[in-house]
């Protein structure tokens, strides 16, 4: 870890400003570019439909305030999620750097991707100096107070590294996000998901698959953390390309929507220090809201794509995972990557 790491520390300041507009799913630096301008304060009412109320605590502001016009959300919903869905939402998200996706004028408007400390501290978010040289604090959102008060902050969507502050340069899991041309059916989504597991599987590797909330599949890996980011994302790589190279017709692993017609995109960059991959159990800043969501393998044929479950759906997926959480195995997974697996991508061997 690098000497400039500092104790993080929690802070408590007004709005942040906006820093750069998102044109992409990609993770990429965030600079100050905006700002974020609020609504101006209604009369502070008490009932569940008033413009201001409290939750854990944390002010809550514009609350009647439409996010999104499709499903016709409203911001106090979101934030009444990322309350109660904070149980199975911390697991993931506790001590990773995370990236906020920001919406002040709801999905209609402007949003804005934030991977830094902005001009101003957000609330109750943990900041860690020294992670990422030459910028500014990463975040984590390690409370169930901290998650309400990102919402309050206008954040929608939330992304993750790879690894953890207390071990950054060495990642704790592999994404592999497959995402499709639009064009094909949802079948062929289902076996590209299965090709994948297969192949990772015969490489003596454990996957979790979950849906991405917006048109594709995610394949998870855990991972011992041992190996670097050049080498988990070299495997990444080599894998993409053997599943391309197995399946030309039906698999790419280079990006472009030239490469992807009729095509699944096996996007492996997710796996480089600094991207990031969208949480399980996140909304998506997409009409509608769907949600990401683990899924246990043995429901794969049964799903009916990446957004089968939405902020307006989610509830009864949570009441079926009370009892048999699809993923309660992750933890236990042990398993390490090493050079002789990559190479054996590269030399076609297994």
């Amino acid at each position: 870890m690098q000497d400039a790491l500092k104790a993080p520390t929690r802070t408590s300041a007004r709005t942040p400003r906006g820093e750069r507009a998102l044109t992409s799913d990609a993770a990429a630096p965030a600079t100050p570019a905006a700002s974020v301008h609020r609504s101006p304060r209604a009369t502070r009412r008490r009932r569940d439909d008033s413009t201001e109320c409290e939750i854990d605590g944390i002010r809550i502001t514009s609350a009647r305030r439409v996010i999104d016009a499709d499903s016709g959300t409203r911001k106090l919903e979101l934030v009444r999620y990322y309350e109660r869905a904070a149980r199975w939402i911390l697991p993931h998200l506790r001590e990773r750097p995370v990236s906020l996706v920001r919406a002040p004028r709801g999905l209609g408007g402007e949003l804005f991707f934030q991977r830094h400390r902005g001009r101003a501290p957000l609330p109750e978010l943990t900041e860690h100096e020294g992670l990422d040289p030459g910028h500014p604090p990463l975040l984590t959102i390690d409370t169930a107070r901290a998650l309400v008060s990102a919402a309050q902050m206008d954040v929608i969507e939330l992304h993750t590294w790879n690894a953890s502050v207390g071990d950054i340069e060495r990642p704790d899991r592999l994404v592999f996000d497959l995402d499709p041309d639009p064009a094909l059916g949802w079948d062929r989504m289902i076996e590209a998901a299965q090709r994948t597991r297969a192949l990772l599987a015969e490489l003596g590797l454990e996957s979790f698959c979950k849906t991405s909330g917006g048109k594709g599949l995610h394949i998870v890996v855990p991972l011992t953390p041992e190996a670097g980011w050049d080498d988990a994302k070299a495997f990444a790589r080599a894998a993409a390309q053997h599943l391309a190279s197995v399946w030309p017709t039906q698999i790419t692993a280079s990006m472009g929507p030239e490469h992807r017609k009729k095509k699944i995109f096996v996007d492996y960059l997710r796996n480089a220090r600094g991207a990031s991959t969208a949480l399980a159990y996140g909304v998506r800043a997409r009409p509608g809201m769907g949600v990401s969501v683990p899924i246990d393998w043995d429901e794969l044929d049964a799903t009916t794509g990446g957004a089968q479950w939405t902020l307006a759906t989610i509830d009864a997926r949570f009441a079926q995972i009370e009892h048999a959480d699809p993923w309660a195995a992750y933890g236990r997974v042990r398993q390490r990557l090493t050079a002789e697996l990559t190479l054996s991508l590269e030399t076609g061997g297994k």
